[in-house]
């Protein structure tokens, strides 16, 4: 106990330097990756000797076997384990060999990951949507997707089970700890290499000769072109394949044919060679001049669509007839309600446009245009007979004698006095009538007729009517904002409102009226082009009143008047005159 006495002499400070360093020696922590150097190996257990731990560790054969070193492990060795626990609740030392080849396999996976190297794995089993894979330096498994196994579609793998090659690794879940290989890029990088020795034999203009079909798609047709460098696949896409419309390659080729080719774009970065086989002959739009605009052709209908039908006029030189060119009757109309594929059709070119190889033709030029005829035989302002063909919420669609074209009739125009809703309403699909046509317009396809302006108009009861005169009207009804009106003779109905009933504020009630009184009223308002007349008791009062006072007339009976204040004031100028 004396050489602690003095903790600064130097036997104590060489003690403890002795002591850190022989503690540093044996520091172990819990989560680390350890050596332990076997001491026993039993039927069951492996045990190992750790300098630090106060007990042995004990490993099960099993784990052993299944990292595969059982075979030769023996007293002596070395073997890497996890330290998952110091000490368990038994006392006992808990660590993991199986564990410890994971990690430092998942650690060595990352650092190839991390420099893009290849790895040496093999495929040991098939699964669900691809393969597995063992890493052969650390035996980590790992995922391979079945898209990833080859560059092309393989039905049997079985030939590539257990076989060591090589892998890329693609994906790392530091998460999960999972990993994705492919085989398919190293299949394809080594491929790459041959391929580019080969695309570069070629160029722009260069004829392919017997390349053979391999398939196809929507967008193209793909062939295989061989060479004494080897094969490669180009694509000639659908536009390429010929002058003519083409649908899909399917219509044209076979599998396993041969044709000739012509280069006309090389990538040698994608490594892609394009080519055409429409480029072989000669192109039919030179052939354009033999046609002139307004002149009328057969052509032959190749494809329709919902916005119109391609056409040829000659084999390989395409036009396109849109909808709004077929007919005149109706605008929308569906071309596959029309014509066939097949159809040999009259039509007019409308249009040639060299520079972007675009022809415009139309069928409809071809036939006799009905709202020309129309315009001939029944001009703005005559009469014509129609049959509803049908009614929306605002509208009625007549056909129109035996023009085949349907004339716009709106609410507004079926009655002057009624309204537009509730007049609409008493008419119903099938039924003829008589209508007055309003306005052609050619160029839209549109006719507007009317049925009001074959009546009457009894606003014209107003035309020798001028503001300030006075009419006679009938109530009709009153409520709290004013009264409902007719003048006598017109079947116009004008509402009076509240504040133009009297000048008082106690005779400007509606409630004083309960119907067919007949009384008179001033125009205050009076215009023929918006067909709008305002009449005001009210005004007819104050006329009258400053007529009254300005004559010395005696006061008014009132009969026709609702109001009461007029004799008060004759009665206040007739006092002021006798006292002058």
């Amino acid at each position: 106990m004396e050489i602690y006495k003095d903790l600064n002499s130097p036997a104590t400070q060489q003690f403890e330097k002795l002591l850190n360093s022989q503690l540093s020696k044996n520091k172990i922590e819990e989560g680390k990756i350890i050596e332990g150097k076997v001491t026993k190996v039993t039927n069951k257990y492996v045990f190992l000797f750790i300098p630090g731990l106060k007990s042995e560790p004990v490993i099960d054969v099993n784990e052993i076997k299944m990292i595969g070193i059982v075979d030769g492990v023996k007293e002596g060795d070395v073997i890497s384990v996890l330290l998952e626990k110091i000490e368990d609740k038994n006392g006992d030392v808990v660590v993991s060999a199986q564990k410890a080849q994971k990690i430092k396999g998942w650690n060595e996976l990352v650092k190839c990951y991390e420099k893009n190297e290849l790895i040496n794995g093999k495929i040991t089993q098939k699964t669900k949507g691809g393969v597995i894979v063992e890493h052969i330096e650390t035996g980590s498994l790992m995922f391979c997707p079945g898209s990833q196994i080859s560059d092309k579609p393989m039905k049997n793998i079985d030939h590539l089970i257990g076989v060591q090659q090589k892998f890329a690794l693609i994906k790392l879940d530091m998460v999960r700890g999972n990993s994705v290989v492919s085989r398919r890029q190293v299949v394809s990088s080594n491929k790459k290499e041959d391929k580019a020795k080969i695309i570069e034999k070629f160029k722009v203009g260069d004829i392919i000769k017997d390349a053979v079909v391999k398939g196809y798609s929507s967008f193209g047709c793909f062939f295989e072109v061989s060479t004494p460098e080897g094969t490669i696949d180009t694509l000639c896409h659908l536009q390429e394949i010929s002058y003519s419309r083409v649908n899909h390659p399917d219509e044209i080729f076979n599998i396993g044919e041969k044709h000739d080719l012509k280069v006309i774009s090389i990538d040698m970065e994608k490594l892609q060679v394009g080519c055409s086989i429409k480029q072989l002959s000669p192109d039919p739009f030179e052939h354009i001049s033999n046609y002139q605009i307004g002149n009328k052709y057969k052509v032959k209908v190749v494809k329709i669509t919902d916005y119109g039908c391609f056409c040829e006029l000659e084999a390989g030189l395409s036009t396109l007839l849109h909808s709004s060119e077929i007919s005149w009757k109706k605008k929308n109309i569906s071309p596959k309600k029309m014509f066939n594929v097949g159809d040999q059709i009259d039509c007019v070119i409308t249009e040639i446009d060299k520079d972007k190889r675009r022809v415009a033709i139309s069928h409809r030029l071809t036939q006799e245009n009905p709202y020309s005829k129309l315009e001939i035989e029944y001009p703005v302002g005559s009469e014509i007979e129609g049959v509803i063909n049908s009614l929306n919420e605002y509208a009625i669609y007549l056909k129109l004698a035996n023009f085949d074209i349907d004339g716009f009739l709106h609410s507004n125009d079926l009655s002057y006095t009624g309204k537009p809703d509730e007049e609409l309403a008493k008419y119903k699909k099938g039924e003829k009538l008589k209508v007055k046509i309003l306005e052609i317009k050619k160029s839209e396809q549109k006719v507007r007729v009317g049925l009001k302006q074959l009546q009457t108009d009894p606003f014209e009861w107003f035309k020798d009517k001028k503001i300030n005169d006075t009419v006679t009207v009938k109530v009709i009804s009153s409520d709290s904002k004013g009264l409902l009106v007719k003048p006598e003779g017109c079947e116009v109905e004008i509402i009076i409102k509240k504040s133009q009933i009297a000048m008082s504020a106690s005779d400007a009630r509606p409630s004083r009226f309960v119907g067919g009184e007949r009384i008179d009223a001033a125009i205050a308002e009076l215009n023929f082009e918006k067909r709008k007349v305002t009449l005001s008791i009210k005004l007819l009062e104050e006329i009258m009143n400053a007529k009254a006072i300005k004559e010395h007339s005696s006061p008014l009976s009132g009969k026709n008047l609702p109001f009461s204040s007029l004799s008060e004031q004759l009665d206040d100028k007739k006092k002021k005159n006798e006292t002058d």
